[in-house]
Protein backbone atom coordinates (compact mmCIF):
# COMPACT_ATOMS: atom_id res chain seq x y z
CA UNK A 1 0.00 0.00 0.00
CA UNK A 2 0.92 3.29 -0.28
CA UNK A 3 2.97 5.06 2.43
CA UNK A 4 2.55 8.52 3.54
CA UNK A 5 4.72 11.32 2.04
CA UNK A 6 7.89 11.64 4.05
CA UNK A 7 7.98 14.99 6.44
CA UNK A 8 8.17 18.39 5.13
CA UNK A 9 10.87 20.27 7.27
CA UNK A 10 9.73 23.44 6.25
CA UNK A 11 5.87 22.25 7.62
CA UNK A 12 4.36 24.29 10.05
CA UNK A 13 4.90 22.17 13.58
CA UNK A 14 1.74 20.18 14.96
CA UNK A 15 0.30 19.97 11.29
CA UNK A 16 -0.28 16.35 9.71
CA UNK A 17 1.63 15.55 7.33
CA UNK A 18 0.81 13.00 4.49
CA UNK A 19 -2.32 11.94 2.57
CA UNK A 20 -4.11 11.38 6.00
CA UNK A 21 -2.91 14.88 7.24
CA UNK A 22 -4.15 16.78 4.36
CA UNK A 23 -7.39 14.86 4.25
CA UNK A 24 -8.14 15.62 7.90
CA UNK A 25 -7.00 19.65 7.18
CA UNK A 26 -9.84 19.44 3.97
CA UNK A 27 -12.30 17.96 6.48
CA UNK A 28 -11.94 20.67 9.03
CA UNK A 29 -12.28 23.20 7.02
CA UNK A 30 -14.99 21.96 5.30
CA UNK A 31 -16.90 20.96 8.93
CA UNK A 32 -15.71 24.81 9.85
CA UNK A 33 -17.57 26.45 7.05
CA UNK A 34 -20.75 24.35 6.89
CA UNK A 35 -20.83 24.86 11.13
CA UNK A 36 -20.15 28.62 10.50
CA UNK A 37 -23.08 28.74 7.61
CA UNK A 38 -26.23 26.81 7.78
CA UNK A 39 -27.56 27.12 4.43
CA UNK A 40 -24.20 27.42 3.18
CA UNK A 41 -24.10 24.68 -0.27
CA UNK A 42 -21.20 23.32 -1.31
CA UNK A 43 -19.83 23.62 -5.03
CA UNK A 44 -16.64 22.53 -6.72
CA UNK A 45 -16.21 19.24 -4.46
CA UNK A 46 -15.44 16.61 -6.92
CA UNK A 47 -11.94 17.88 -6.82
CA UNK A 48 -11.83 16.69 -3.35
CA UNK A 49 -13.03 13.16 -4.08
CA UNK A 50 -10.62 12.62 -6.66
CA UNK A 51 -7.33 13.71 -5.09
CA UNK A 52 -4.59 11.50 -4.78
CA UNK A 53 -5.05 12.01 -0.81
CA UNK A 54 -8.49 11.18 -0.55
CA UNK A 55 -7.86 7.74 -2.99
CA UNK A 56 -5.07 7.00 -0.77
CA UNK A 57 -7.13 7.23 2.73
CA UNK A 58 -9.83 5.86 1.29
CA UNK A 59 -8.31 2.95 0.00
CA UNK A 60 -6.56 2.13 3.40
CA UNK A 61 -10.28 2.68 5.15
CA UNK A 62 -11.26 -0.52 2.87
CA UNK A 63 -8.68 -2.63 3.27
CA UNK A 64 -8.74 -2.38 6.57
CA UNK A 65 -12.52 -3.59 7.05
CA UNK A 66 -13.74 -6.43 7.73
CA UNK A 67 -15.42 -6.85 4.83
CA UNK A 68 -12.25 -6.45 2.52
CA UNK A 69 -12.19 -10.47 1.93
CA UNK A 70 -15.51 -10.62 0.36
CA UNK A 71 -15.45 -9.76 -3.29
CA UNK A 72 -18.18 -7.81 -5.51
CA UNK A 73 -19.42 -8.77 -8.69
CA UNK A 74 -15.78 -8.06 -10.16
CA UNK A 75 -14.62 -11.35 -7.74
CA UNK A 76 -11.86 -8.94 -6.48
CA UNK A 77 -10.54 -8.11 -3.18
CA UNK A 78 -8.46 -5.17 -1.62
CA UNK A 79 -5.77 -7.98 -1.26
CA UNK A 80 -5.88 -9.35 -4.91
CA UNK A 81 -5.62 -5.62 -5.99
CA UNK A 82 -2.45 -5.26 -4.06
CA UNK A 83 -0.98 -8.36 -5.34
CA UNK A 84 -2.50 -8.02 -8.91
CA UNK A 85 -2.46 -4.29 -10.07
CA UNK A 86 -0.68 -2.82 -7.47
CA UNK A 87 -2.14 0.24 -5.12
CA UNK A 88 -0.62 2.99 -7.07
CA UNK A 89 -1.72 1.91 -10.58
CA UNK A 90 -5.10 1.28 -9.09
CA UNK A 91 -5.77 4.37 -7.71
CA UNK A 92 -4.20 6.27 -10.42
CA UNK A 93 -6.68 4.70 -12.78
CA UNK A 94 -9.52 4.94 -11.00
CA UNK A 95 -8.95 8.84 -10.34
CA UNK A 96 -8.56 8.90 -14.22
CA UNK A 97 -12.01 7.43 -14.67
CA UNK A 98 -13.67 10.10 -12.00
CA UNK A 99 -11.68 12.74 -13.30
CA UNK A 100 -12.55 12.34 -17.00
CA UNK A 101 -16.08 11.59 -15.58
CA UNK A 102 -16.43 7.71 -16.73
CA UNK A 103 -16.64 6.14 -13.41
CA UNK A 104 -19.98 4.12 -13.13
CA UNK A 105 -20.57 2.14 -9.78
CA UNK A 106 -21.29 -1.49 -10.53
CA UNK A 107 -24.18 -3.15 -9.15
CA UNK A 108 -23.68 -4.89 -5.57
CA UNK A 109 -23.40 -8.41 -4.94
CA UNK A 110 -26.47 -9.70 -3.14
CA UNK A 111 -25.80 -11.93 0.01
CA UNK A 112 -28.53 -13.20 2.37
CA UNK A 113 -27.04 -13.14 6.64
CA UNK A 114 -28.74 -14.42 9.47
CA UNK A 115 -30.46 -11.75 10.97
CA UNK A 116 -29.35 -11.40 14.56
CA UNK A 117 -31.85 -12.75 17.09
CA UNK A 118 -34.76 -12.57 14.09
CA UNK A 119 -35.66 -16.20 14.80
CA UNK A 120 -34.22 -17.85 11.35
CA UNK A 121 -34.92 -14.46 9.27
CA UNK A 122 -32.71 -13.11 7.14
CA UNK A 123 -31.90 -9.76 5.51
CA UNK A 124 -29.99 -8.50 2.67
CA UNK A 125 -26.22 -7.54 2.40
CA UNK A 126 -25.56 -5.80 -0.53
CA UNK A 127 -20.88 -5.90 -1.33
CA UNK A 128 -19.98 -3.40 -3.66
CA UNK A 129 -17.16 -3.76 -5.85
CA UNK A 130 -13.89 -2.72 -4.47
CA UNK A 131 -13.78 0.38 -6.62
CA UNK A 132 -16.67 1.67 -5.87
CA UNK A 133 -16.27 0.80 -2.51
CA UNK A 134 -12.86 2.98 -2.41
CA UNK A 135 -15.21 5.85 -4.43
CA UNK A 136 -17.95 5.64 -1.76
CA UNK A 137 -15.19 5.86 0.91
CA UNK A 138 -13.84 8.61 -0.65
CA UNK A 139 -17.21 10.71 -1.38
CA UNK A 140 -18.04 9.95 2.59
CA UNK A 141 -14.38 11.45 3.72
CA UNK A 142 -16.05 14.94 1.68
CA UNK A 143 -19.36 14.50 2.75
CA UNK A 144 -19.41 13.59 6.27
CA UNK A 145 -17.69 16.57 7.84
CA UNK A 146 -20.54 19.01 6.06
CA UNK A 147 -23.64 17.17 7.01
CA UNK A 148 -22.05 16.23 10.73
CA UNK A 149 -22.38 20.05 11.39
CA UNK A 150 -25.90 20.06 10.82
CA UNK A 151 -27.06 16.59 12.83
CA UNK A 152 -29.29 17.03 15.73
CA UNK A 153 -27.19 15.63 18.62
CA UNK A 154 -29.50 13.15 19.81
CA UNK A 155 -28.49 10.81 16.51
CA UNK A 156 -25.59 8.24 17.83
CA UNK A 157 -25.19 5.79 15.30
CA UNK A 158 -22.83 5.71 12.55
CA UNK A 159 -21.66 8.72 14.03
CA UNK A 160 -18.06 9.51 14.42
CA UNK A 161 -16.94 9.79 18.30
CA UNK A 162 -20.78 7.98 18.75
CA UNK A 163 -21.93 4.82 20.30
CA UNK A 164 -24.73 2.82 21.33
CA UNK A 165 -23.56 3.57 25.24
CA UNK A 166 -24.32 7.21 24.33
CA UNK A 167 -27.95 6.61 23.45
CA UNK A 168 -28.15 4.61 26.49
CA UNK A 169 -26.66 7.06 28.46
CA UNK A 170 -28.98 9.63 26.87
CA UNK A 171 -32.04 7.93 28.08
CA UNK A 172 -30.79 7.33 31.31
CA UNK A 173 -30.64 11.12 32.02
CA UNK A 174 -34.08 11.87 31.10
CA UNK A 175 -35.90 8.80 32.14
CA UNK A 176 -33.90 9.97 35.73
CA UNK A 177 -35.99 13.02 34.96
CA UNK A 178 -39.54 12.76 34.21
CA UNK A 179 -39.48 11.42 30.93
CA UNK A 180 -41.11 7.82 31.80
CA UNK A 181 -43.38 7.04 28.30
CA UNK A 182 -41.68 5.71 25.61
CA UNK A 183 -42.42 5.21 22.35
CA UNK A 184 -40.39 2.08 21.68
CA UNK A 185 -40.45 2.36 17.78
CA UNK A 186 -38.55 0.62 14.70
CA UNK A 187 -39.07 1.40 11.18
CA UNK A 188 -39.51 -1.14 9.04
CA UNK A 189 -36.89 -2.10 6.03
CA UNK A 190 -35.50 1.01 6.66
CA UNK A 191 -32.41 0.73 4.24
CA UNK A 192 -34.72 -0.40 1.40
CA UNK A 193 -37.32 1.57 1.48
CA UNK A 194 -35.99 5.55 1.58
CA UNK A 195 -37.10 7.13 -1.17
CA UNK A 196 -34.15 8.34 -3.60
CA UNK A 197 -36.01 11.75 -4.86
CA UNK A 198 -36.63 12.94 -1.25
CA UNK A 199 -33.16 11.33 -0.38
CA UNK A 200 -31.01 13.36 -3.13
CA UNK A 201 -33.82 16.65 -2.16
CA UNK A 202 -31.73 16.70 1.20
CA UNK A 203 -28.58 15.79 0.32
CA UNK A 204 -28.88 19.00 -2.10
CA UNK A 205 -30.00 21.19 0.95
CA UNK A 206 -25.97 21.46 1.30
CA UNK A 207 -24.63 20.02 -1.83
CA UNK A 208 -24.39 22.22 -5.42
CA UNK A 209 -21.50 19.89 -7.32
CA UNK A 210 -23.71 18.67 -9.90
CA UNK A 211 -20.61 15.87 -10.57
CA UNK A 212 -20.74 14.66 -6.66
CA UNK A 213 -24.61 15.08 -6.60
CA UNK A 214 -24.48 12.72 -9.97
CA UNK A 215 -22.16 9.96 -8.32
CA UNK A 216 -24.33 10.03 -5.37
CA UNK A 217 -27.29 9.23 -7.26
CA UNK A 218 -25.33 6.31 -9.72
CA UNK A 219 -24.61 4.39 -6.00
CA UNK A 220 -27.98 4.75 -5.25
CA UNK A 221 -29.58 3.03 -8.60
CA UNK A 222 -26.46 0.93 -9.34
CA UNK A 223 -28.70 -2.28 -8.60
CA UNK A 224 -28.47 -5.45 -7.12
CA UNK A 225 -27.39 -8.94 -8.81
CA UNK A 226 -28.89 -11.37 -6.93
CA UNK A 227 -27.78 -14.87 -5.56
CA UNK A 228 -29.99 -16.59 -8.21
CA UNK A 229 -27.99 -14.40 -10.78
CA UNK A 230 -30.74 -12.69 -11.26
CA UNK A 231 -29.97 -8.38 -11.91
CA UNK A 232 -32.61 -5.97 -10.10
CA UNK A 233 -33.02 -2.68 -10.56
CA UNK A 234 -32.87 -0.03 -7.03
CA UNK A 235 -35.55 2.32 -7.26
CA UNK A 236 -35.66 3.24 -3.87
CA UNK A 237 -33.54 2.49 -0.59
CA UNK A 238 -29.61 2.33 0.30
CA UNK A 239 -28.31 -1.23 0.22
CA UNK A 240 -26.94 -2.59 3.31
CA UNK A 241 -22.99 -3.15 2.73
CA UNK A 242 -22.18 0.41 1.58
CA UNK A 243 -19.76 2.39 2.85
CA UNK A 244 -21.82 5.48 2.00
CA UNK A 245 -25.32 3.60 2.72
CA UNK A 246 -25.47 4.75 7.12
CA UNK A 247 -24.02 8.18 6.14
CA UNK A 248 -27.31 8.54 3.27
CA UNK A 249 -29.96 6.93 5.51
CA UNK A 250 -28.66 9.34 8.25
CA UNK A 251 -29.56 11.94 6.40
CA UNK A 252 -32.67 10.85 5.09
CA UNK A 253 -33.79 10.17 9.03
CA UNK A 254 -32.12 13.88 9.58
CA UNK A 255 -35.38 15.09 8.63
CA UNK A 256 -37.41 12.97 11.79
CA UNK A 257 -34.68 14.14 14.03
CA UNK A 258 -35.33 17.75 13.06
CA UNK A 259 -39.01 17.44 13.14
CA UNK A 260 -39.04 16.57 16.75
CA UNK A 261 -36.19 18.35 18.08
CA UNK A 262 -37.07 21.50 16.41
CA UNK A 263 -38.73 23.03 20.19
CA UNK A 264 -35.48 21.97 21.62
CA UNK A 265 -33.75 24.58 19.47
CA UNK A 266 -32.25 28.14 21.10
CA UNK A 267 -35.58 30.15 21.52
CA UNK A 268 -38.20 26.73 21.12
CA UNK A 269 -40.93 26.21 23.63
CA UNK A 270 -38.09 23.32 24.98
CA UNK A 271 -35.14 25.22 24.82
CA UNK A 272 -34.64 25.65 29.02
CA UNK A 273 -35.97 23.66 31.93
CA UNK A 274 -38.29 26.88 32.96
CA UNK A 275 -39.99 26.71 29.56
CA UNK A 276 -40.41 22.85 29.90
CA UNK A 277 -42.01 23.14 33.21
CA UNK A 278 -44.02 26.18 31.84
CA UNK A 279 -45.02 23.99 28.90
CA UNK A 280 -46.00 20.83 31.00
CA UNK A 281 -47.72 23.20 33.32
CA UNK A 282 -49.90 24.32 31.18
CA UNK A 283 -50.82 20.29 29.69
CA UNK A 284 -48.70 19.52 26.69
CA UNK A 285 -46.46 16.87 26.90
CA UNK A 286 -42.76 17.46 26.59
CA UNK A 287 -40.39 14.71 24.57
CA UNK A 288 -36.88 13.51 23.73
CA UNK A 289 -36.07 11.53 20.61
CA UNK A 290 -33.10 9.31 21.12
CA UNK A 291 -32.20 7.50 17.85
CA UNK A 292 -29.33 4.72 16.78
CA UNK A 293 -29.61 3.93 12.77
CA UNK A 294 -33.07 2.95 11.59
CA UNK A 295 -34.01 1.82 15.76
CA UNK A 296 -35.27 5.03 18.09
CA UNK A 297 -37.44 5.78 21.23
CA UNK A 298 -39.07 9.07 22.39
CA UNK A 299 -38.99 10.06 25.46
CA UNK A 300 -42.33 11.75 26.48
CA UNK A 301 -42.88 13.78 29.76
CA UNK A 302 -46.75 13.64 29.76
CA UNK A 303 -49.27 10.96 29.42
CA UNK A 304 -50.02 7.79 27.33
CA UNK A 305 -52.33 9.56 25.35
CA UNK A 306 -49.50 12.47 24.01
CA UNK A 307 -47.17 9.34 23.79
CA UNK A 308 -49.97 8.13 21.03
CA UNK A 309 -50.51 11.46 19.22
CA UNK A 310 -46.27 11.72 18.85
CA UNK A 311 -46.66 8.25 17.32
CA UNK A 312 -49.03 9.23 14.76
CA UNK A 313 -46.94 12.71 13.92
CA UNK A 314 -43.63 10.38 13.30
CA UNK A 315 -45.65 8.38 11.11
CA UNK A 316 -46.47 11.68 8.73
CA UNK A 317 -42.94 12.97 9.32
CA UNK A 318 -41.67 9.66 8.03
CA UNK A 319 -44.34 8.80 5.28
CA UNK A 320 -42.34 11.61 2.50
CA UNK A 321 -38.98 9.89 3.32
CA UNK A 322 -40.50 6.78 2.19
CA UNK A 323 -39.86 4.49 5.43
CA UNK A 324 -43.12 3.58 7.73
CA UNK A 325 -43.09 2.63 11.41
CA UNK A 326 -43.32 -1.57 12.33
CA UNK A 327 -46.58 -2.37 13.14
CA UNK A 328 -44.75 -5.41 15.28
CA UNK A 329 -42.03 -3.99 16.75
CA UNK A 330 -43.33 -0.11 17.46
CA UNK A 331 -44.72 -0.04 20.79
CA UNK A 332 -46.20 2.60 23.78
CA UNK A 333 -44.33 1.35 27.15
CA UNK A 334 -44.28 2.61 30.62
CA UNK A 335 -40.60 2.71 31.67
CA UNK A 336 -41.40 0.95 34.78
CA UNK A 337 -42.57 -1.99 32.83
CA UNK A 338 -39.12 -1.88 30.89
CA UNK A 339 -38.10 -2.08 27.17
CA UNK A 340 -35.52 -2.99 25.41
CA UNK A 341 -33.30 -0.76 23.36
CA UNK A 342 -29.96 -1.95 21.48
CA UNK A 343 -29.24 -4.86 23.68
CA UNK A 344 -29.90 -3.30 27.03
CA UNK A 345 -33.12 -3.33 28.75
CA UNK A 346 -34.28 -0.39 30.74
CA UNK A 347 -36.10 -0.14 33.64
CA UNK A 348 -37.53 2.47 36.31
CA UNK A 349 -37.87 0.40 39.45
CA UNK A 350 -37.40 0.77 43.30
CA UNK A 351 -33.87 0.11 44.17
CA UNK A 352 -34.12 -2.79 46.68
CA UNK A 353 -34.45 -2.11 50.35
CA UNK A 354 -35.51 1.26 49.51
CA UNK A 355 -38.28 3.22 49.00
CA UNK A 356 -36.48 5.04 45.92
CA UNK A 357 -36.85 4.93 42.47
CA UNK A 358 -34.34 4.77 39.75
CA UNK A 359 -34.05 4.16 36.21
CA UNK A 360 -31.74 0.88 36.12
CA UNK A 361 -29.84 -0.63 32.78
CA UNK A 362 -29.34 -3.92 32.66
CA UNK A 363 -28.25 -6.82 29.44
CA UNK A 364 -31.56 -7.47 27.49
CA UNK A 365 -32.25 -11.43 27.29
CA UNK A 366 -31.58 -11.70 23.55
CA UNK A 367 -27.87 -10.94 23.61
CA UNK A 368 -27.51 -13.08 26.53
CA UNK A 369 -28.99 -16.03 24.42
CA UNK A 370 -26.99 -14.81 21.31
CA UNK A 371 -23.44 -15.30 23.29
CA UNK A 372 -24.60 -18.46 24.70
CA UNK A 373 -25.08 -19.85 21.79
CA UNK A 374 -21.84 -18.84 20.40
CA UNK A 375 -20.08 -20.34 23.63
CA UNK A 376 -22.00 -23.69 22.55
CA UNK A 377 -20.72 -23.67 19.10
CA UNK A 378 -17.30 -23.37 20.00
CA UNK A 379 -17.50 -25.90 22.88
CA UNK A 380 -19.32 -29.07 21.84
CA UNK A 381 -18.94 -32.24 23.18
CA UNK A 382 -17.57 -34.13 20.38
CA UNK A 383 -15.41 -30.73 19.00
CA UNK A 384 -11.54 -31.97 18.41
CA UNK A 385 -10.88 -28.27 17.75
CA UNK A 386 -7.40 -27.62 19.55
CA UNK A 387 -8.05 -26.49 22.87
CA UNK A 388 -5.50 -23.34 22.90
CA UNK A 389 -7.74 -21.92 19.78
CA UNK A 390 -10.75 -22.78 21.48
CA UNK A 391 -9.91 -21.10 24.91
CA UNK A 392 -9.00 -17.91 22.51
CA UNK A 393 -11.91 -17.77 20.43
CA UNK A 394 -13.88 -18.11 24.03
CA UNK A 395 -12.06 -15.02 25.10
CA UNK A 396 -12.23 -12.66 22.07
CA UNK A 397 -16.19 -13.41 21.79
CA UNK A 398 -17.14 -13.28 25.45
CA UNK A 399 -14.79 -10.22 26.01
CA UNK A 400 -15.27 -8.25 23.04
CA UNK A 401 -19.21 -9.30 24.43
CA UNK A 402 -18.69 -7.81 28.05
CA UNK A 403 -16.87 -4.65 26.99
CA UNK A 404 -20.02 -3.66 25.34
CA UNK A 405 -21.95 -3.89 28.53
CA UNK A 406 -19.73 -3.45 31.10
CA UNK A 407 -21.72 -0.17 31.36
CA UNK A 408 -24.83 -1.96 32.64
CA UNK A 409 -25.60 -3.81 35.75
CA UNK A 410 -24.06 -6.82 34.61
CA UNK A 411 -22.56 -8.46 37.59
CA UNK A 412 -24.04 -11.00 38.50
CA UNK A 413 -24.75 -11.91 34.49
CA UNK A 414 -20.88 -12.04 34.05
CA UNK A 415 -20.22 -14.26 36.49
CA UNK A 416 -23.23 -16.75 35.67
CA UNK A 417 -21.87 -16.31 32.02
CA UNK A 418 -18.33 -16.99 33.41
CA UNK A 419 -19.50 -20.46 34.92
CA UNK A 420 -21.15 -21.38 31.39
CA UNK A 421 -18.11 -21.57 29.66
CA UNK A 422 -16.40 -23.24 32.05
CA UNK A 423 -19.02 -25.70 32.47
CA UNK A 424 -19.17 -25.95 28.54
CA UNK A 425 -15.73 -26.72 28.62
CA UNK A 426 -15.23 -29.33 31.70
CA UNK A 427 -18.19 -31.41 29.59
CA UNK A 428 -15.98 -31.30 26.53
CA UNK A 429 -13.17 -32.30 27.82
CA UNK A 430 -14.65 -34.97 30.10
CA UNK A 431 -16.02 -36.43 26.69
CA UNK A 432 -12.62 -35.90 25.04
CA UNK A 433 -10.71 -37.58 27.93
CA UNK A 434 -13.14 -40.05 29.18
CA UNK A 435 -12.72 -38.38 32.14
CA UNK A 436 -14.93 -38.49 35.36
CA UNK A 437 -14.90 -35.93 37.98
CA UNK A 438 -12.37 -37.06 40.25
CA UNK A 439 -10.27 -36.79 37.23
CA UNK A 440 -11.18 -33.21 36.66
CA UNK A 441 -10.34 -32.25 40.16
CA UNK A 442 -7.01 -34.19 39.80
CA UNK A 443 -5.94 -32.11 36.61
CA UNK A 444 -7.94 -28.94 37.81
CA UNK A 445 -7.24 -28.46 41.54
CA UNK A 446 -4.18 -27.37 43.03
CA UNK A 447 -2.63 -29.35 46.30
CA UNK A 448 -4.18 -25.89 48.23
CA UNK A 449 -7.45 -26.94 47.33
CA UNK A 450 -7.96 -23.87 44.94
CA UNK A 451 -9.05 -24.66 41.42
CA UNK A 452 -6.91 -23.39 38.50
CA UNK A 453 -8.18 -21.65 34.82
CA UNK A 454 -8.52 -24.15 32.52
CA UNK A 455 -5.58 -23.59 30.24
CA UNK A 456 -3.62 -24.91 27.09
CA UNK A 457 0.31 -23.50 27.54
CA UNK A 458 0.14 -20.29 27.90
CA UNK A 459 -3.35 -19.24 26.93
CA UNK A 460 -6.26 -19.62 29.83
CA UNK A 461 -10.17 -18.90 29.98
CA UNK A 462 -10.12 -15.00 30.98
CA UNK A 463 -13.35 -14.74 33.26
CA UNK A 464 -15.23 -11.84 32.53
CA UNK A 465 -16.44 -10.84 35.73
CA UNK A 466 -12.95 -9.62 36.27
CA UNK A 467 -13.85 -6.59 33.78
CA UNK A 468 -14.56 -3.37 36.41
CA UNK A 469 -18.53 -2.62 36.06
CA UNK A 470 -18.60 1.14 35.68
CA UNK A 471 -21.39 4.18 35.06
CA UNK A 472 -20.91 5.31 31.26
CA UNK A 473 -20.75 9.50 31.25
CA UNK A 474 -23.44 10.92 29.84
CA UNK A 475 -21.90 13.15 27.50
CA UNK A 476 -25.45 15.12 25.82
CA UNK A 477 -24.25 17.81 23.29
CA UNK A 478 -20.76 17.83 24.55
CA UNK A 479 -19.77 15.16 22.00
CA UNK A 480 -16.70 16.30 20.65
CA UNK A 481 -15.88 16.28 16.54
CA UNK A 482 -12.88 15.03 14.84
CA UNK A 483 -12.17 17.85 13.05
CA UNK A 484 -11.24 20.47 15.74
CA UNK A 485 -11.04 24.39 14.69
CA UNK A 486 -8.11 25.45 12.19
CA UNK A 487 -6.53 28.05 13.66
CA UNK A 488 -3.84 30.42 11.81
CA UNK A 489 -0.46 30.64 12.70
Amino acid sequence: MLSDAPLNSGALPGRAEGPSGRVAEMQAKLHRWAAADAGRRFDDLFNFVYDPATLIVAFGRVAGNLGARTPGVDGLTAADVEEQTGVVGFLDDLRAQLKAGTFWPLPVRERMIPKPGGAGKIRKLGIPAVADRVVQAALKLVLEPIFEAGFVPVCYGFRPRRRAQDAIAEIHHFGSKGYRWVLDADIEACSGSIDHTALMGRVRRRIKDKRVLALVKAFLKAGVCTELGGREDTHTGTPQGGILSPLLANIALSALDEHLMAPWQPGGQMSTSQRRMRLRARGPATWRLVRYADDFVVLVHGDQDQVHAIREDVAQVLAPMGPRLSAAKTSVVHMSDGFDFLGFHIQWRRKRGTNKWHVYTFIAQRPIQSLKAKVRALTRRTSQQDLRYMLTRLNQVMHGWASYFRHAVAKHTFSMLDHFAWKRLIQMLMKRHRWNWKDVRRSLVTATGRWRPISAGEVELRPIAAIPITRYRWRGAQIPTPWPAITNV
